[in-house]
């Protein structure tokens, strides 16, 4: 628990880490309108707070720092919160703050990983003694990344992205993110798949072979997204990010999720910090960020 120093009040602080996808395949299209995809994800160290106090009077409220995101059952935190406090008729009420820092619609979970926040700090602050595993199959109520927020790490995700394996821990390594001032929603992403003419599925059986090698460079030599080539050629600034963090020294330059932020993988810090610095001035990314991978110890945890 944190404590309010100007009011003293106690509160619950959560932080919602961002994902990557390291490799991306779609499958197919099932009858009931998914897609089946193979992804091996991995949590960064890019996070939204979400502090979580109890109150007395009734029901859910949620600010937020953005006033273009809802604070109602629109959002997926309210909605995880508000699943979990019906099916235990919990009676007290609960006051919730979002502050964002992973960009909207950039295709990095953000708003799947402050769901798995609510429901991980509603369980701990009601002491439900829901396990992660517990809470993981309620979450796929909520969106088919929030149980994946909710385990974080590294993981081969599969059917239409709830079904986790987890992997051995990614080899330490740094991430520089830039997403250029536009959004993709996951809808836009499909609508420009063209499942027909994908020409190279990504090796995502060999790149969970190199994981458990721990060889990083196997690891992005295979990186793949299929989502790329339907995005870049509508948006071609993703593709200039692409070709200056590897300019600048990234392993490998990819396209995360939808998109249309792009991350680079760096096994040096110091070229991790300068290529980060050249990307803010170059212009091409409205959003730049340095972080390291993410692998709990076991469990939610916060750090």
């Amino acid at each position: 628990m944190v404590k309010n120093e100007r009011t003293g009040e106690k509160f619950m602080r959560l932080r919602a880490m961002a994902k990557i996808n390291l490799g991306l395949d779609v499958i197919r299209k099932r009858e009931d309108g998914y897609h089946e995809v193979r992804m091996i994800m991995q949590t960064i160290r890019m996070y939204d707070t979400l502090d979580i106090r109890r109150k007395q009077t009734p029901g859910i409220s949620l600010e937020v720092n953005l006033p273009y995101i809802p604070c109602d059952e629109r959002n997926l935190v309210y909605k995880a919160a508000k699943l979990l406090m019906e099916e235990f008729q919990i009676q007290e009420g609960i006051s919730m703050k979002l502050t964002k820092a992973i960009p909207v619609a950039a295709g990095m979970a953000g708003g799947s990983s402050d769901a798995a926040a609510a429901l991980v700090g509603v369980n701990r602050l009601f002491r439900l003694g829901l396990s992660q595993e517990e809470l993981m199959k309620r979450a796929v109520k909520i969106g088919a990344d929030v149980p994946y927020c909710v385990m974080r790490g590294t993981a081969l995700a599969e059917g239409i992205g709830e079904k986790l394996t987890p992997l051995a821990p990614l080899p330490n390594c740094y991430v520089l993110v830039g997403k250029p001032g536009i959004s993709v929603s996951t809808k836009t992403a499909y609508e420009n798949l063209k499942l027909n003419e994908i020409k190279k599925h990504p090796d995502i059986d060999g790149m969970v072979r190199d994981i458990q090698k721990g060889d990083l460079h196997s690891i992005t030599e295979k990186m793949e997204n299929v989502f790329e080539p339907g995005i870049i050629e509508k948006y071609p600034v993703i593709q200039e990010i692409k070709n200056f963090m590897e300019e600048q020294g990234a392993l490998k330059a990819m396209m995360s999720g939808s998109g249309p932020t792009v991350f680079g993988i760096f096994d040096d810090k110091r070229k991790l910090f300068a290529a980060a610095e050249a990307l803010k001035k170059s212009a091409l990314a409205k959003t730049v960020f340095a972080a390291r991978i993410y692998n709990p110890r076991g469990g939610t945890e916060d750090e």
